[in-house]
């Protein structure tokens, strides 16, 4: 990638195409030391160059004296480390306090701060979600087990796939896996393989050799998706991908994996969990508000109860690693494979590998081995208790509770909305983890941090109760604090109460919540518009700018509102994702949208376009055939985000004079000359992006000079 760029002609060629930051989004922030390069995400570097350049004095210099301050404030530092702390840990290595400091040497002094503060937590430096062998560096490393059993699983689950199986099996014992993910294709098919139909494989593009930007395509189209099944990847961006750094792309597939095992983990799917507890309303409610890995755990206790196991197994780790309790939980599951020889094994190792052979057997698939279970590894134990319930649950057939089940279980669309607003709650990078949007909510808090992030300083934290929270009126007062916060952001809470979301009442959280996403969604537009003078962002702004957008491509389609029966059909949204970036869309892959079959395939095409491109999306093809207006209106308001952001960058890079002789340079920090005819609406717009909250792993795009083009004229009348 490196050598294409650095080619003249080929940088001349991308300029030419008015691929202004290709070589920013995907080189990204480069240091000299590839070691120390390694140790960071590209997210990090970009997040740590800014505030690094934003100490600098008047000189353009930064000195030690200018860094405690600075990194006090750095999450890695503030919970850990006092400003006086790190000026004394500073001084044992540089005695003069104006000693000047270059980029890379401020990474080496954080590196070094982070393994004291860590040393002072009381963890090794060496922990992270990938534990034993290190494989890669001092911070980021992974396990070899894990590698091997992510490679196994892939080469049995991708083994047919049309594209993807001249490239199989991998080998765990080498790259492969990393060098395999680096064009985005293996991360799309495995997220399809977790959650099917997420990704409408029509987008994806396949070739043999990608360039740049198709490459980049893919793992947007990735990150998105992945988003859009539960995924945690705000410190994950398209360039750590395109370099297949291990640690990321490890912990990526370890997370739709995991996903895709614990799939069946809930009431819907499995209504024999019903079982696990007692025939009450809260019984079952209180099950559906548990993490799959949660139900997992009650599911294996619940069997070891039986089987007479005295303990109670709370992780995968630990209270797993010497194996008894697998020996029970199989034996009590398919006692015609149990081996008598196994409880009475002195030797762990040995009794690990007695339990492997009982659940190969019984049709378990052979990921681990038996070491994997004497050291305790979390991820590769839960994979084999999840393994294990998907072979054989042991659960009851009874049609009494299994009714019960049911009836406990939302309606269609209530469950789709509670799907929609969770990943998005999710995707926001906040401290909690929503499993199940009506039972986490319950408390306030998730709603307050939600609240503190789409609009920061609203909430008053010094009257909020952290969970687990022991006193019910805390909860309330929590609650009253979100209604309350809703009222100054000027929602309509006409009928809701603080006691109303402590209770669990679904539609009221679903409202509040619409709210709250729609206000997000406003902002961000606003964000982008408050330099060339725009009123408040309205629905109608949004609905007027579409038309605008698709009329100026030379298209006829216009609707007349988001309720428009016409969208059903997806062609609007279609002529409007190539109004923005005309070669996103194949129209050879588009149909007319008569049937209900047409219809979805369009659908699922409009989805992973949109993702492709760089939208943020959590909704589902049904919301676009039934033309669901919420969801109608939130993919409309992100492909107008994502243009108008990209108008904005693309304006930041505009070429500038470089000298007297009227030759120009491209430059990634270029500010866009002010117009004189006070007409460039684009121009002065364009300066304003700081305020956005959208996290990095969306935005790494690269996008042609065609994408808004006429953007200046929309813009100023929308």
């Amino acid at each position: 990638m490196n050598s294409f760029i650095e080619n003249p002609e080929n940088l001349c060629f991308l300029q030419i195409l008015g691929l202004r930051n290709l070589c920013g989004s995907f080189v990204g922030v480069v240091v000299s030391d590839q070691w120390l390069q390694s140790q960071f995400t590209q997210v990090e570097l970009r997040s740590l160059k800014s505030k690094f350049v934003s100490v600098k004095n008047q000189n353009g210099k930064v000195t030690v004296e200018d860094l405690p301050p600075l990194m006090v404030k750095l999450k890695a530092f503030s919970a850990l480390l006092t400003e006086d702390e790190i000026r004394q840990i500073l001084g044992e290595s540089y005695t003069d306090m104006s000693t000047e400091f270059d980029f890379e040497t401020f990474l080496r002094v954080y590196l070094n701060m982070q393994g004291q503060a860590t040393g002072k937590l009381g963890v090794s430096k060496n922990s992270s979600s990938f534990l034993k062998a290190s494989t890669t560096t001092l911070l980021h490393t992974i396990s070899e087990s894990e590698k091997a059993t992510y490679v196994a699983h892939i080469n049995i689950y991708l083994a047919d796939d049309p594209f993807l199986k001249q490239f199989l099996p991998l080998d765990p014992a080498t790259n492969d896996i990393f060098n395999l993910a680096k064009d985005g294709v293996l991360l799309c098919k495995l997220i399809n393989v977790a959650v099917p139909g997420t990704i409408d494989e029509r987008a994806i593009n396949t070739k043999r050799v990608l360039n740049p930007w198709e490459r980049n395509e893919n793992h947007t189209l990735c990150l998105n998706s992945a988003k859009a099944i539960g995924c945690t990847v705000v410190n994950i961006g398209t360039q750590d991908l395109v370099e297949g750094r291990p640690h990321l792309v490890l912990g990526l597939i370890s997370q739709i994996i995991k996903i895709q095992l614990l799939a069946d983990l809930n009431l819907k799917k499995t209504p024999q969990l019903v079982e696990l507890v007692e025939d009450s309303n809260a019984d079952v409610e209180e099950l559906m508000g548990l993490a799959p890995e949660k139900v997992l755990l009650k599911w294996m206790n619940f069997h070891l109860n039986k089987a007479g196991y005295e303990k109670t197994v709370a992780n995968f780790s630990s209270d797993v690693k010497d194996a008894k309790a697998y020996t029970y939980l199989l034996n009590v599951l398919a006692p015609e494979y149990c081996n008598p020889l196994t409880l009475d094994t002195k030797d762990p190792v040995e009794r690990a590998k007695l339990v492997l052979d009982h659940a190969e057997r019984m049709g378990c698939k052979r990921y681990l081995r038996p070491k994997d279970i004497v050291e305790g590894s979390t991820n590769l134990n839960l994979a084999f208790v999840a393994q294990i319930f998907h072979e054989r649950n042991g659960l009851s057939t009874d049609s009494k509770k299994i009714s019960f089940a049911e009836r406990m279980t939302d309606d269609v669309q209530i469950s789709r909305e509670e799907r929609c607003f969770r990943l998005w709650i999710n995707s926001l990078g906040i401290e909690s983890y929503v499993n199940n949007v009506f039972e986490d909510v319950r408390t306030g808090w998730i709603l307050l941090e939600v609240l503190d992030k789409v609009a920061p300083g609203s909430v008053n934290w010094k009257h909020a109760s952290k969970p687990p929270i022991k006193f019910p009126f805390r909860k309330v007062e929590n609650c009253n604090q979100v209604v309350k916060i809703g009222k100054q952001l000027k929602f309509s809470v006409v009928n809701l109460g603080g006691n109303d979301i402590v209770q669990g009442n679904k539609k009221l959280i679903i409202a509040f919540l619409w709210q709250l996403m729609r206000f997000n969604m406003l902002q961000l537009l606003k964000s982008l518009r408050s330099r060339s003078r725009g009123k408040e962002i309205t629905d109608a702004d949004i609905l007027n700018w579409a038309n605008r957008k698709v009329k100026i491509s030379g298209r006829t389609t216009q609707i007349e509102s988001f309720k428009d029966k016409s969208l059903s059909t997806g062609l609007f949204f279609l002529e409007l994702l190539s109004a923005v970036e005309p070669r996103v869309v194949n129209w050879n892959l588009v149909t007319k949208g008569e049937s209900d079959e047409e219809k979805r395939l369009n659908a699922t095409y409009i989805i992973s376009v949109a993702r492709k491109l760089g939208c943020s999306i959590f909704l589902l093809p049904e919301d676009i055939m039934e033309v669901n207006q919420k969801m109608i209106l939130t993919l409309t308001a992100s492909i107008m985000y994502w243009c108008l952001q990209h108008a904005a960058d693309e304006g930041e890079a505009a070429l500038s004079p470089s000298n007297g002789n009227g030759s120009t340079t491209y430059t990634s920090d270029a500010s866009p000359a002010p117009s004189n005819s006070g007409e460039d609406e684009r121009s002065s717009l364009c300066g304003e992006i700081s305020s956005m909250t959208m996290d990095d792993a969306a935005s790494d795009i690269t996008v042609s000079s065609s994408q808004c083009e006429n953007e200046d004229t929309e813009i100023a009348t929308v």
